[in-house]
């Protein structure tokens, strides 16, 4: 086994992805320093992005189904919100959790400044600490994984509270009357889908076609349905011309070819378009690091920059930007750096859009099939043939594999539905394993559930479904 006990690593982030390269470099005996500005690890997804978000989807979730159960026959009364208690339910979840990262520090003897770095060349940080001291670090190879944050769009900014990005969304100040999202994108649409439930009309414009571009049409279609009944209006092919304040709130201007109402008074609006990678790093242009057209860290598949001493990983090269893809390149990195022969090639990297229903994919999409004219066969399976959609009032979603016409390997799997972020990790397995549809089909899955309904899409390839009637295939 190696010895790497004299390897000094600093780790610049304290995401998802850079205490995952700082504690596996621990674990391999690395002598480890994480450079964060918070006061433990945790980075934008624990602080100010997933873990938040995904607290107030649960709350959201319980309101809609209290909701939604007069149609099973019993019927609730109208929640009550306590706003001051919700707010501090979230904030004890990212405590425990950032927290208890803290800990996991400690006990792996993970030294932890709170501060922020600067290079001074490719081997050495000015590290500037909140309690207002600098050092001057030198480390043997240095792991950049400083995260994005949101995209402003500069003819929509306005210095007023009025106008939010999904950060300040997160704070729950307050619940506006009426809110407008920009962006039709995941992130608009899952905050959408909060405020709402907590009693905001919401109002969503997108600029393409359709929401939550790039995501198959069929796995979007029940969600924007859903959509439609519990938003005021959804705006499609349409831009926001400008915002201006006022007294009763923020103006709206919109354009596009289906516009009726050019002009709109809004309590709030919330400016979701998108994440912009964090690579503007004091310093960075002392080292050979280089940052592509988009702001993109470039780096090989070790995760090593054109620096021989520094790697990048997570939103800060590139897209997809999740806080699971951050985690796997920042061990890869790590075991690069332990001399391991490794890569960062995933066949499959799970995208999950917690609105409701979810929508979850991963591997190749119908969409980029298309694209790249790449023939596939696709197996769908409708909920509505799911014995345990039907007892949840849930027959909306799908399931679908794409698979090879030839060999009949699993190449994607798409999934919209309750739970379908619980689902789609056995797609993965499937595509990483090079798993046949033959396979998934001889899978004994539990009944009733609706991991079944994955199951039985291999099944509806091979026509032979049990709850499905489909001529069998030529």
């Amino acid at each position: 086994m190696t010895d790497n006990s004299n390897l000094r690593i600093a780790v610049i982030g304290g995401g998802p992805g850079g205490y995952a390269a700082a504690f596996l470099a621990a674990d391999l005996g690395m002598k480890v320093t994480l450079i964060d500005q918070e006061p433990n690890p945790g980075g934008v997804c624990l602080y100010r992005g997933c873990i938040p978000s995904k607290a107030l989807l649960h709350v959201a979730k319980l309101i809609t189904e209290s909701r939604d159960a007069k149609n099973l026959g019993v019927e609730f009364s109208e929640p009550k919100l306590d706003l001051p208690r919700l707010r501090s339910w979230k904030e004890g979840v990212i405590k425990k959790l950032t927290g208890g990262l803290g800990q996991l520090s400690k006990q792996r003897k993970v030294e932890y400044i709170q501060g922020k770095a600067a290079f001074e060349n490719s081997s050495t940080l000015r590290v500037s600490r909140v309690s207002g001291t600098e050092d001057s670090l030198t480390f043997d190879r240095i792991i950049i994984a400083t995260g994005s944050r949101p995209a402003i769009i500069p003819s929509l900014k306005l210095d007023s509270p009025r106008l939010m990005d999904s950060t300040s969304a997160l704070d729950l100040n307050d619940v506006p009357s009426s809110l407008l999202v920009i962006g039709g994108g995941y992130i608009g649409l899952e905050l959408g889908t909060v405020y709402t439930a907590l009693g905001s009309k919401v109002s969503a414009v997108e600029m393409l076609p359709g929401l939550l571009p790039g995501a198959d049409r069929d796995l979007v279609l029940p969600l924007h349905k859903r959509m439609e009944k519990i938003f005021t209006s959804i705006l499609l092919n349409t831009t926001v011309a400008s915002v201006k304040e006022e007294p009763s709130g923020i103006r709206v201007t919109f354009d596009g070819p289906e516009v009726k109402e050019r002009e709109k008074v809004f309590d709030k609006v919330l400016v979701s378009v998108g994440r912009k990678p964090n690579s503007e790093i004091p310093g960075l242009d002392k080292t050979q690091v280089k940052v592509g057209q988009r702001g993109f860290i470039q780096v090989n598949k070790q995760l090593q920059t054109d620096d021989p001493s520094i790697y990048a990983i997570g939103d800060v090269v590139g897209e997809p930007m999740l806080a699971h893809k951050a985690s796997h390149e920042g061990r890869t990195a790590v075991e690069a750096i332990a001399g391991h022969k490794v890569a960062f090639e995933p066949n499959a990297i799970p995208a999950v859009v917690f609105t409701d229903p979810e929508i979850a994919w991963c591997g190749l999409t119908e969409t980029q099939a298309q694209k790249e004219n790449r023939e596939v066969k696709i197996a769908r399976f409708p909920w509505a043939a799911s014995g345990r959609a039907m007892t949840l009032d849930r027959t909306e979603g799908m399931t679908k594999l794409l698979l090879d016409p030839q060999t009949e390997r699993v190449l994607g799997v798409g999934i919209v539905g309750p739970g379908a972020g619980e689902l789609i990790a056995e797609g993965v397995l499937a595509i990483e394993m090079g798993a046949l549809a033959k396979d998934i089909a001889l899978t004994i899955h539990p009944h009733p559930t609706l991991s079944e309904t994955i199951m039985e899409s291999a099944e509806v390839f091979f026509g032979t479904s049990t709850h499905l009637y489909r001529p069998k295939r030529s």
